[in-house]
């Protein structure tokens, strides 16, 4: 199997790609509790950071758990519109979770049978799949509202996540510099994903 690159090359990059999501996914609770203090965000929903992040956590359940039919934060409305939206977030969320966990067992049973090298990738290959998000990077860097806007519309066939402050409120605490951050975030956790095969010199 070790002839066939692009089988290697595939699993690896969709392996990286979520890992990325679930890392950032989960780096996402912290990371919203920081940017609240620092934007003092709190204040535009008149609620403290414990309630805010109780609603977070909530909303993260409804995305990650396949049985948690019905999204519910206790103390935000969503609106058929954002509702509509986040059943579309929690749809490509599990669909990475799959791809995740898809990829771990693989991996552990690649190496229980001593068949790993089948998916290790050379110094070439590596570099070549960390290069990919350098792509992105300075649209993304140098306007990232842009970059945002472009990401959901390639994303998604709708205007869904378009959200109104007014009957969802949640987003007044979900800002720029708070997807910004989870992003960078996602980039670092797929650069490392791959520098670990620079460091075992393959």
């Amino acid at each position: 199997m070790r002839k066939n690159p692009i089988s290697r090359l595939s699993y690896n990059f969709l392996l990286a790609l979520a890992s990325s999501v679930i890392g950032t996914i989960i780096l996402s609770w912290p990371l919203l509790a920081v940017f609240i203090q620092l934007q003092k965000t709190a204040a535009l929903v008149h609620q403290p950071l414990s309630v805010i992040m109780h609603n977070y956590t909530q909303l993260l359940v409804y995305l990650l758990w396949p049985f948690e039919k019905v999204l519910k934060m206790t103390n935000f409305p969503t609106s058929p519109s954002a509702a509509t939206h986040f059943y579309e977030c929690k749809l490509l969320f599990q669909l990475a979770l799959v791809v995740f966990l898809f990829g771990v067992i693989l991996s552990g049973y690649a190496h229980w049978r001593h068949e790993k090298h089948f998916m290790m990738l050379n110094k070439t290959e590596a570099l070549i799949l960390m290069l990919v998000p350098f792509i992105v990077l300075p649209f993304a860097m140098t306007n990232f509202d842009r970059f945002f806007v472009v990401f959901h519309e390639l994303l998604f066939s709708n205007t869904t996540w378009l959200f109104n402050p007014q009957t969802d409120p949640i987003i007044d605490v979900l800002t720029e510099g708070f997807f910004a951050a989870c992003f960078a975030c996602a980039g670092v956790i797929y650069e490392l994903f791959f520098a670990r095969f620079l460091l075992k010199g393959k």
